[in-house]
């Protein structure tokens, strides 16, 4: 049985605590949020214990789950690590580059469970194509979202892209070359509104939209690759795949196309997409990783590499805008 303690009860965090209560192999013994307020409520309505000493939680629980704002990741991080704690810490790992090192070089001293909140990899939509090989060569991405002053403490690249940049980096297995952006900040002190241009060693080019500002939202990825077009909604939670149909292909509806070639025949498959709960499934990857000894599906060092390419991207806006002006 993994003891479980939760830092940070906000908004996010009381989705953890239900889905941690369904974890049968876990056990809640508290969690820590410096808001009275807040705090009465969540211990009245789940029935928890509420530690106003930090640190007396950590000494009770085997692994952490940290739903704190991303500027008091670190500190929470070092302090569990230190205390040979696993931590599961929501994306972002950290808030500066530095910290984020640090982390990664604590948790492999420790020799610790570390896991990063990257909750898309778990949507059902993406789960979809688990067994289908993907070798993208052009990626191009749309994450909108109507504007909400929770999370605004980062900017959009480090609030919403993010998700994006981990998914990408876990499929395109190459360096990346180069990157180019452009950001403006609308609505707070930081860019809520940004396009990316990634470019990999091994010739694969990522175009990335991201808005916080926008009236509808959208969160669509589009991979193509040789002979396949795949498409996948994960706010829909929907999958697509068309491509030049093989004698050892799935299942497919299929039509014939006329090509300089010859007659080609195009196949169109539509994944079933079962019902899941994102949230649920990663916590409880994280609790198996950690009973069982094995690796996260989300390592802090997943966490530094998309925390390495969002700040380059904030340092190439931050060059743009400041040659503009």
């Amino acid at each position: 049985m993994l003891k479980v303690g939760i830092f940070g009860v906000g908004h996010l965090g009381k989705f953890h605590i239900e889905n941690w209560l369904k974890i049968k192999e876990a056990a809640l013994v508290g969690f820590y949020d410096p808001n009275d307020a807040n705090a009465a409520v969540v211990a009245k309505k789940y029935g928890l214990q509420r530690y106003t000493d930090g640190d007396a939680l950590l000494d009770a629980c085997d692994a952490v789950d940290i739903v704190a704002p991303t500027n008091l990741h670190y500190d929470l991080c070092e302090k569990a690590i230190r205390r040979s704690k696993h931590v599961f810490v929501e994306k972002p790992l950290a808030d500066t580059m530095e910290q984020a090192h640090k982390i990664v070089k604590l948790a492999k001293e420790a020799n610790v469970k570390v896991q990063v909140g990257h909750v898309e990899r778990f949507n059902p939509a993406y789960l979809a194509l688990k067994e289908y090989k993907l070798n993208p060569m052009f990626i191009e991405v749309h994450r909108l979202a109507q504007f909400n002053p929770r999370g605004t403490e980062v900017s959009v690249i480090l609030d919403l892209m993010i998700h994006d940049i981990d998914i990408i980096l876990s499929i395109v297995k190459s360096d990346v070359r180069n990157i180019s952006a452009s950001g403006v900040a609308v609505m707070t002190d930081t860019p809520d509104i940004a396009n990316v241009r990634i470019e990999f060693n091994n010739g694969c080019v990522a175009n990335l939209t991201s808005s916080r500002i926008s009236m509808k939202k959208m969160r669509k990825m589009r991979l193509f690759q040789k002979d396949a077009y795949i498409g996948i909604d994960f706010l829909e939670k929907k999958t697509e795949i068309i491509k030049l149909k093989e004698d050892s292909d799935i299942d497919a509806f299929t039509f014939d196309i006329e090509t300089p070639s010859g007659t080609r025949v195009i196949a169109i498959a539509n994944p079933v997409i079962p019902e899941a709960n994102a949230i649920l499934q990663e916590l409880q990857a994280f609790t198996h990783a950690v009973l069982n000894n094995t690796n996260t599906p989300v390592s802090e060092v997943d966490g530094l590499m998309a925390m390495e390419v969002a700040h380059h991207i904030l340092q190439k806006i931050q060059a743009a805008n400041y040659l503009v002006k």
